[in-house]
């Protein structure tokens, strides 16, 4: 609905860094690994040149569903020769890769904790009552005791069926309470007693340069969830994919691949803040950009679900861009939203807001650029009330506003 225009005398466009793709697909992956050359003294005769070949070396991943397969393509560097005449070895090498025990010992503790609330969830287009044939896998983490898992919306898709593996192999139908695309998050339920619920945290609470520890099933690979480590790099992304956009996504470089939508993002006591959902790739490969929504989205759309069956939306009604201001030194910088148009009937519309306003605040908390606006409402429900602070002309004023659900007309 809103368009991102720019400052005076340019136009400047948000837009994704490379290609972004959803998880749950498993493209083949190579990863060349060169020896290490020795290097002779300086005496003898030169060495005549080496010959070096290159020996690829298929390795075939069987992943969790059946009657599909991914192959990894391993590549060695192997030598056809062996040492030339006049190199003398004087002292062998080895070299270890030492990693602080403190780091490797937490790493280990947070995934024991977090192992038994992690599942694959596998999807099947067969009808129900025929055999389950999984079409595609994903992840998911248990959510509470009374069996509700939650995981990605386009993990789930259209499917007829869908199942949870835990850890243990256990394997359980499951049944679809509700999807909320609009986040991509999806809700199940099993009927299993005993359960641990994973911890919730919060991402409020961290700081870019925190650790943060990917936990799901990359690739659908048998034999139990993966668990990798990182730091969060950044908050309040907008993920553009193929089908939405996805705003205010956590961003880690732990490692995560297809297969882990809808796995765990955990701090460093193993509580939940965030469920992966998106990476990104650009033409050279890929760029260590893991994307999740944060565990406070997950919160609210997951407890509607359960509650209601769907999740609920506020919507505010403008249309606008970022306003900018121009500071002492000359420089332009984000100063709020200008609205460029109110939609009749809307919680805007009702609550006073014109054209040519300009947003300072929403609900107390400083707005600074139509991203930011977007994302403070996707922490609101239906019915809330927020006072949104604006400049209109040479007035700074207070409205009150009560937020509705977006119309179906719009």
């Amino acid at each position: 609905m809103a368009d991102t225009t720019a400052p005076p005398g340019g136009t400047r466009e948000d837009g994704p860094e490379g290609d972004l793709d959803r998880l749950p697909e498993r493209p083949p992956d190579a990863d060349p690994t060169p020896s290490l050359p020795v290097i002779p003294p300086g005496v003898g005769p030169t060495p005549a040149p080496r010959t070096r070949a290159w020996r690829a070396v298929a390795l075939v991943v069987v992943p969790a569903i059946v009657g599909a397969a991914s192959a990894l393509a391993v590549s060695q560097l192997l030598d056809d020769e062996p040492a030339p005449a006049g190199v003398t070895i004087l002292e062998r090498v080895e070299t270890q890769i030492v990693t602080p025990e403190g780091e490797v010992s937490a790493v280990a503790a947070v995934a024991q904790r977090v192992l038994p609330s992690i599942v694959t969830v596998e999807v099947s287009q067969a009808a129900p009552g025929t055999t389950f044939v999984a079409t595609a896998s994903g992840s998911g983490v248990v959510y509470n005791a009374a069996g509700h898992v939650v995981t990605n919306s386009h993990v789930v898709g259209d499917a007829a069926q869908v199942r949870v593996i835990f850890s243990d192999g256990r394997t359980y139908p499951a049944e679809l309470i509700g999807v909320d695309p609009l986040i991509d998050l999806a809700v199940l339920r099993v009927e299993v007693l005993g359960l641990t619920p994973i911890v919730i945290g919060s991402s409020r609470d961290l700081s870019i340069g925190d650790q943060a520890i990917a936990v799901g099933n990359p690739l659908g690979l048998e034999g139990g969830p993966s668990v990798t480590s990182g730091v969060l790099s950044a908050f309040n992304r907008r993920v553009v994919t193929i089908d939405s956009q996805l705003f205010g996504m956590l961003q880690t470089d732990a490692p995560i691949t297809r297969g882990s939508s809808g796995g765990a993002l955990v701090d460093a006591e193993g509580r939940l803040i965030g469920i992966t959902t998106a990476f990104g790739v650009s033409d050279v490969g890929a760029e260590g950009l893991g994307f999740a929504i944060p565990v406070e989205l997950v919160t609210r759309v997951a407890d509607d679900i359960i509650e209601t069956g769907a999740a609920s939306h506020a919507f505010l009604g403008i249309s606008g861009s970022t306003h900018f201001d121009e500071r002492p030194d000359g420089a332009l910088a984000p100063g709020g939203v200008e609205v460029a148009s109110v939609i009749d009937g809307t919680a805007a519309d009702l609550g006073g807001l014109q054209d040519g306003d300009i947003i300072l605040s929403f609900d107390d908390e400083p707005v600074v650029t139509l991203d930011g606006l977007v994302i403070s409402l996707r922490f609101y429900r239906v019915g809330d009330s927020v006072t949104v602070t604006i400049v209109r002309g040479s007035e700074t004023l207070d409205l009150q506003v009560l937020l509705l659900e977006r119309p179906e007309d719009v």
